[in-house]
């Protein structure tokens, strides 16, 4: 059992942490001061009665008036606990937090909500907003990139791919270019070719497919935003040149936009399309995928294929 000492200093420390608590959130208004007091009006007072008091009292300790130092400290007090009283609104929420001291978070986010809340702008938070959500987008598309980066760096084609880029660069130096440029010219340009591989490869592993694209800003949420409307302007433009071309007129269509068809059919991006040899784009372009019959004979075809090879 606690003995009576010990319950005495615990409600002591209790006391003063409370203490501490309480004065912020009064004083916030008028410091250590009443706003009453400053104004020399009870709490009972009209609104007319404290716009008198306050009047009065500027009129004394202006400091066009009093060129003594201190009446420009209490001049700044007074104006200040007349901003607080004479509104009815912030004068409720000084007369609450005078009856409820304790409720100390409860009173300080009233009085901050109120002198600062309505100064935020609007704008100014939505464009803190995309700032923050284009950062964290742009932080997790690096690390999703290097991570799949390095996954590639495990596979046995990259590890091959090395070692036979290695030995064709080792074995293409003379051991008189090799003397000339040292071990550290060597090194540097296995280094850049060892990065072009790692970036053919990614490629060739379909990364993009996985979501593992290589960041880009215009790829960001803010950035999207902010050229949003020409997104829109634009795309509308095409929407409207594709139905007059091929709906209206009837045209066939051209080798770009029958690509776009096969790439957004087979659901691949344009970073992989690219990526694929010519005669297999003439391929799939020719056998007109869009079609959903001719889709199905070519997945149909596709697993066949699949089964045969295994």
């Amino acid at each position: 059992m606690a003995s009576p000492a010990a319950i005495q200093w615990c409600a002591f420390t209790f006391a003063l942490s409370m203490f501490l608590l309480i004065r912020p959130s009064i004083s916030i208004y008028c410091d250590e001061d009443d706003c009453y007091d400053l104004l020399g009006v009870s709490q009972n007072a009209n609104s007319s009665e404290i716009k008198k008091a306050y009047y009065k009292l500027s009129l004394k300790y202006h400091p066009d008036k009093n060129p003594d130092p201190e009446s420009r400290k209490l001049f700044v007090k007074i104006a200040n606990a007349y901003e607080i009283l004479k509104d009815d609104d912030t004068r409720a929420q000084y007369d609450y937090a005078i009856a409820h001291p304790e409720e100390v978070f409860y009173n300080t986010a009233r009085y901050y909500q109120a002198y600062y809340g309505h100064k935020t702008d609007p704008r100014a938070v939505l464009v803190g907003l995309l700032l923050i959500l284009s950062g964290f987008q742009y932080v997790n598309q690096w690390t999703r990139y290097n991570q799949a980066v390095e996954m590639v760096k495990k596979t046995p084609a990259y590890k091959n791919r090395l070692k036979a880029l290695e030995l064709e660069r080792s074995g293409g130096l003379t051991n008189k270019k090799k003397n000339k440029m040292g071990k550290l010219g060597v090194v540097v340009i296995l280094c850049y070719e060892c990065r072009k591989v790692e970036e053919d490869l990614s490629k060739e592993l379909d990364l993009q497919i996985k979501g593992a694209e290589k960041p880009s800003v215009w790829g960001l949420i803010g950035v999207r935003f902010v050229i949003l409307p020409y997104t829109l302007i634009k795309l509308l433009l095409w929407h409207g040149c594709w139905f007059w071309r091929y709906q209206v007129k009837k045209a066939p269509y051209t080798w770009e936009d029958a690509s776009y068809l096969t790439r957004r059919s087979l659901g691949i991006s344009a970073d992989v399309w690219i990526n694929i040899d010519e005669p297999t784009k003439e391929d799939l372009v020719r056998r007109k995928l869009w079609v959903k019959s001719n889709k199905e004979s070519y997945l149909t075809e596709m697993r066949r294929e699949s089964k045969r090879r295994r």
